[in-house]
């Protein structure tokens, strides 16, 4: 049998501690943060791998890898 490699996780428990003292608005709104400062990233890296496409072009590919990961997901 394989050993498994576990990832260390030296802050977990101060990530868990910080999300319970959050009010469930708080980590909703966290929650909404996380996902826009992902979208923003994501559509930043598009820009710098594709930088001679308009902004027309960098939509619509952001779009369709966005429905392709959604799609995957389910």
């Amino acid at each position: 049998m394989a050993k498994m490699n576990i990832k260390k996780r030296p802050n977990h428990k101060l990530y868990i501690q910080t999300l319970r003292c959050m009010t469930p608005e708080q980590r909703l709104l966290k929650a909404f943060e996380l996902s826009q400062f992902s979208r923003d990233l994501f559509l930043h890296g598009l820009r710098k791998r594709f930088p001679e496409l308009p902004a027309e072009e960098i939509k619509k590919i952001y779009l369709e890898r966005l429905d392709k990961c959604h799609n995957r997901n389910y």
